[in-house]
């Protein structure tokens, strides 16, 4: 194996830069089928994604999902992608030039570089960290923005940052962020824009907390998704103040027949107005970025499922995204692993 390395380092070269990548999930280049069939192919063979023997998942997947999702995927790609482009990338984007435009205002500029990467598809973090080391970057801290730990998401993050910086001769200082989920400055920005909501808005019968699902097996086998999602509702209730009856948890985006952590947010909906719940607020904690999850699932799937089944009102409460206390939270918990102290822009001391 060779092993990549700079063939043109120089010990009297510039001081080396810390590098600040954010990842998310993913998105395909285009809502075409062809992409789509790219993007899912890339996303289901991540065994930390689908836990099934490879062989047999193998045929499952080429020969049965990818051949039937691609073009129904594409549609609903089709339904919320934007002048912009993939929302998701777009808002991860501008979560990446904000907190940039904030390292710059507390750092000085040039001495840390802030990036995105998407886990799946483009700019992958393969290509986001040979950019780094291309601009003298010696230190890497990685924040998956996935506030609740999960090995299908985070720990799978880090699989691909280990696969790649395992072929680097010179492995730079590396810091992995993996997840937030306690931290004040996440709670606190979730709270608000709850409160935010309540104060234009009054009210609503119950705010729904949904968050992605997984297969229920996971759990089983020791993933503490479920209980970190069950811990920030938990915490953010508190903080609002509101009534036991007022805040619920499920979870959303099941896929195929087996048992998903529950209760599913679809069937809840279907539910509540039978209830005599009748205007419903959902929030998604667990995204960072609007996405099709949020644009197309909860914001439009599910609020037919509700207003159908005899609900009066549904609101959506957007996703942290580009939001000034969100960047602020994403500089805290950099800020928490940076690997020494950085001078301020008016610091007069010299370092050799």
């Amino acid at each position: 194996m060779a092993f990549k390395g700079q063939t043109d380092y120089s010990h009297k070269g510039p001081r080396p830069k810390t590098g600040v990548l954010i990842t998310n999930l993913g998105t395909p280049d285009a809502p075409r089928p062809a992409a789509l069939r790219c993007y899912l192919k890339e996303f289901l063979s991540d065994p930390r994604v689908v836990e099934v023997p490879r062989l047999i998942w193998w045929f499952i997947l080429n020969l049965v999902i990818l051949p039937l999702r691609s073009r129904a995927s594409a549609k609903n790609y089709a339904e919320v992608w934007t002048e912009e482009g993939s929302p998701l990338l777009d808002i991860t984007q501008h979560q990446a030039a904000a907190l940039q435009k904030k390292m710059d205002h507390v750092y000085g500029k040039d001495q840390i570089v802030v990036a995105c990467a998407m886990r799946y598809g483009n700019p992958s973090i393969k290509d986001v960290l040979t950019d780094f080391t291309a601009h003298n970057v010696r230190n890497i801290i990685a924040l998956p923005l996935y506030p609740q730990y999960c090995a299908a998401t985070n720990g799978s993050t880090f699989d691909a940052f280990a696969k790649e910086l395992s072929q680097y001769r010179w492995v730079p200082e590396f810091k992995f962020i993996s997840g937030y989920h306690l931290h004040d400055a996440y709670l606190k920005a979730v709270t608000w824009s709850i409160q935010d909501y309540i104060d234009q808005n009054g009210e609503p019968d119950l705010i729904l907390f949904s968050y992605h699902g997984i297969p229920q097996r996971y759990l089983e086998k020791g993933d503490p998704y479920y209980c970190f999602c069950q811990q920030t509702t938990r915490l953010v209730h508190a903080r609002l103040g509101l009534a036991a009856d007022k805040i619920m948890t499920s979870f959303q985006s099941r896929f195929g027949r087996e048992a998903w952590l529950s209760p599913y947010t679809d069937d809840t909906l279907k539910s509540l107005p039978a209830q005599n719940i009748k205007h419903v607020a959902v929030i998604c904690p667990g995204f960072s970025a609007d996405c099709l999850e949020t644009i197309d699932e909860i914001e439009v799937e599910n609020r037919a499922y509700f207003m159908e089944a005899g609900g009066e009102r549904y609101d959506y409460i957007p996703c942290l995204n580009d939001q000034p206390d969100h960047i602020d939270m994403m500089h805290d918990l950099v800020k928490d692993n940076l690997p020494f102290q950085f001078d301020s822009p008016d610091s007069q001391n010299n370092k050799a």
